[in-house]
């Protein structure tokens, strides 16, 4: 069962995939965004690509786990993406997952690589392929890998 998961942001869409097995995310790239029709387009063609039977959107809730104006956002763009795309879309608890991405940067590369991996979406997609490896471990019921307030649309 492979997955595909996105971060969304204003101007990029980072996205990961998983192996065909579901068992571990990868990041794959950022997708620059354009209107809603180029960003389903784009999504549509990496579902049929990678054989995806679900895509998950991370869900920026706040800290204290409330919903703000961007998880609105997100939820109102990824109910549009479920009715583009023709496989389920399921939003994910996305909190923590840019520090987290920033953190392995950080650790891996000079501050000239921190700043072009940020530039180029690397960050991005690093922080969808957090948020998928969260989600299957939670399916998978592997340790308590953080927040669980996503849902299905």
């Amino acid at each position: 069962m492979r997955l595909l998961a996105l971060d969304l942001g204003e101007r990029r869409v980072g996205v990961a995939v998983s192996d065909p097995t579901g068992t571990l995310a990868r990041p794959l790239r950022a997708i620059e965004r354009g209107s809603r029709e180029e960003d389903f387009e784009e999504i549509a063609s990496l579902v049929e690509e990678y054989d995806v039977e679900r895509v998950i959107v991370g869900r920026p809730l706040s800290l204290d786990g409330t919903e703000g104006p961007q998880a609105r956002w997100a939820a109102d763009y990824s109910e549009a993406l479920d009715d583009a795309i023709p496989v389920p879309v399921e939003m994910w608890d996305e909190r923590y997952t840019t520090s987290m991405a920033d953190e392995i940067l950080l650790q891996n590369r000079s501050k000239k690589a921190r700043r072009k991996a940020r530039k180029s979406g690397e960050r991005d997609a690093i922080a969808a392929a957090l948020i998928l490896q969260q989600y299957l471990e939670q399916a998978r019921g592997v340790r308590d890998s953080g927040p669980s307030d996503g849902g299905t649309l």
